[in-house]
């Protein structure tokens, strides 16, 4: 079966780009002397975990207890959640660590510390626990240069029921660069950061083990990791065209796209309308710090190539506006044309979709299953 055969909306994925973009950060992180522990919340697959462990240890990130349900079933054995963990979530935490070797969370306040000690005693497990730093981002983890942040981490790592195993952050304020310096410059923050916090607490006599850190946009620009362990970038499988905007990637590496079919063809006023709209794309703005009319993905044709003449300017739940940069343009993807979008956040769209048809080339070879829910 042929990619034009699907019908629309689908989601599709590029196999080729995906082995490349994955060979690629492998590479990278093994050039820059850490281990890959990749993060599946941008594809939710076990086959794409597993093309992302390849030649390295094996360890995997999840987003969602649901994803380390399905990577636990497909046969991965050392996971991390690296979301701070909700306390009605305890009970499912012990059962899942009972399948792994290794099941770590978050945790960045002493109440949930506490609740989590207790879960693990009552269970009779030795839970492994990370304490989740905030390098920049403000959206979660302790400051790393308060004294509380140190009494945490020693209460972690006292506990009998805990088992410390370091310290973790996310530099997600990295997507909001507006330039390859500002990058960089949060890329050495982010690992000054948590290697820094990580000294405090060996200065005081708190064992650390793990230093993990990790976004694809600073693992991109990266040159030092020194004093970190390991590194959990995700969307780095997929791409898309945020990242191609950041300068992360290129748009010809972004492996995930939306075929869609055009349903209404306008040439008085240069637009058309495409059978895919938020429930197929998401409604991520995309880069507009960098490109304010970046527009809701990139259209390009069946085969792949950009088309620069259109933009996907507007969204409704079943519905694409394609609108043309110049008159004579629309006339040439008539009703029945099918194009494919390219996401600007690859991690929404494609969580939008029950299942990915994968591709080499033009030709259908697999379909992957996401893991849906929470």
């Amino acid at each position: 079966m042929q990619i034009a055969e699907l019908v629309t909306p689908a989601a599709v994925v590029d196999l080729e780009r995906v082995e490349r973009n994955c060979r690629a950060m492998a590479e990278r992180v093994a050039r820059l002397g850490a281990r890959l522990r990749p993060h599946v919340k941008t594809h939710k697959t076990f086959e794409g975990a597993r093309l992302s462990v390849a030649g390295h240890f094996g360890g995997v990130t999840v987003s969602t207890l649901a994803e380390a349900r399905a990577l636990l079933d497909a046969g991965f054995r050392d996971l991390t959640w690296a979301v701070p963990v909700a306390l009605d979530k305890f009970e499912r935490v012990c059962e899942l660590a009972a399948r792994a070797e290794r099941f770590a969370v978050l945790v960045d306040h002493p109440v949930a510390a506490a609740a989590l000690e207790r879960a693990a005693a009552s269970h009779g497990r030795v839970l492994d626990v990370f304490l989740k730093v905030d390098c920049g981002y403000h959206r979660a983890g302790v400051d790393p240069l308060a004294a509380e942040s140190v009494e945490l981490a020693r209460t972690l790592a006292t506990s009998k029921s805990l088992h410390f195993r370091g310290v973790l952050t996310h530099a997600g304020h990295a997507y909001d660069a507006r330039s390859h310096a500002e990058l960089r410059a949060i890329a050495r923050a982010e690992r000054q950061g948590v290697v820094g916090f990580a000294e405090r607490l060996r200065a005081a006599s708190i064992r650390v083990e793990e230093v993990s850190l990790g976004s694809t946009p600073t693992l991109a620009v990266a040159d030092d990791l020194r004093g970190v362990t390991e590194v959990r970038p995700g969307n780095y499988v997929f791409f898309d065209a945020f990242q191609a905007r950041l300068g992360s990637c290129e748009l010809g590496d972004a492996a995930f796209s939306v075929l869609a079919s055009v349903i209404g063809c306008y040439p008085a006023r240069h637009e058309l309308v495409l059978d895919c709209g938020a429930l197929a794309l998401s409604k991520d703005p995309g880069a507009r710090h960098l490109d304010p009319e970046c527009g809701f993905g990139v259209l390009a044709t069946l085969h792949g190539m950009p088309i620069r003449e259109l933009e996907l300017v507007a969204l409704s739940q079943e519905h694409g506006k394609v609108r043309a940069k110049q008159a004579g343009v629309v006339e040439r993807f008539p009703p029945g044309t099918k194009l494919r979008v390219i996401a600007n956040h690859s991690c929404l769209a494609a969580a939008q979709h029950e299942r990915y048809f994968v591709a080499r080339g033009e030709t259908l070879v697999d379909e992957w299953r996401p893991a849906r829910g929470w």
